[in-house]
């Protein structure tokens, strides 16, 4: 039986507000190696961790993190009061730097690191790659930089990125000639998107399949080739799988 690796999804979002330094804490805790986080600029350029492109669901307020400037930033919280009420209602906004510093402190822990698409539009490919080069400069090896943004990925492979992941909205587009020219590490693609049937391999590419919070699903993907699961679950994935290891 094959079993996959599992990458926390933007931390651990079934229990704590996601993209923060305590989900991703919790998510290492539980024995996760792997985790994934969005990285978007603030308006003085302050790369943060943020996956939506309006703040109301994770802070509560309209408007776009490239609107505010970081102090701004930082007097909202994560707290997804939706889900969770007051229990995380002192939760700030992580600067990448933060995950910088966890992984120092984690050195065999991997981070795959999406380079949004509304802070590329605004800053640049340039401006975003140079700032998130220098929150991460310590832990450089321990992160792969990815995107749906294939110029970005371009980009940082002329940089000298040693690990790129390209994400897609399509299975298809693996077959792209500008993914096909760049060689990427790491493939990314919706569970929604992958055909009904047969293998799933791309050479040697390594292929991360998201959302799953099945352990069947997982196991399921992994027997056709898929070599990482990415879940909001984490925890009682990783426990799930734990069972079904030989002693």
């Amino acid at each position: 039986m094959l079993i996959p690796q599992l990458v926390a999804h933007r931390g651990y979002p079934r229990h704590y507000p996601e993209n923060t330094l305590i989900g991703l804490e919790a998510a290492i805790t539980t024995g996760a190696r792997f985790v994934e986080v969005d990285v978007q600029v603030s308006r003085d350029r302050v790369p943060v961790l943020f996956h939506d492109r309006d703040m109301k669901r994770l802070c509560g307020v309209h408007g776009k993190v490239h609107e505010l400037r970081y102090e701004q930033l930082w007097r909202l919280r994560v707290a997804e009061r939706e889900r969770f009420g007051d229990r995380y209602k002192d939760v700030h906004i992580t600067r990448l730097a933060e995950l910088g510093h966890l992984l120092m402190r984690q050195p065999e822990v991997t981070a795959f690191v999406e380079l949004k698409r509304s802070s590329i539009k605004r800053f640049g490919v340039d401006t975003m790659l140079t700032l998130v080069r220098r929150s991460l400069k310590p832990v450089l090896a321990q992160c792969v930089l990815i995107s749906y943004s294939l110029e970005a990925l371009v980009a940082a492979r002329n940089q000298g990125w040693a690990r790129i992941g390209a994400v897609i909205d399509q299975w298809d587009e693996h077959k792209q000639e500008l993914i096909t020219k760049m060689c990427p590490e790491f493939i990314f693609c919706g569970t929604n998107s992958l055909p009904r049937e047969g293998k799933l391999q791309i050479d040697a590419t390594k292929l991360v399949v998201f959302e799953v919070a099945d352990s069947n699903v997982a196991l399921a993907l992994a027997a056709r080739g898929v070599d990482f699961i990415e879940t909001f679950a984490v925890g009682e994935m990783l426990q799930e799988f734990s069972r079904l290891a030989p002693s």
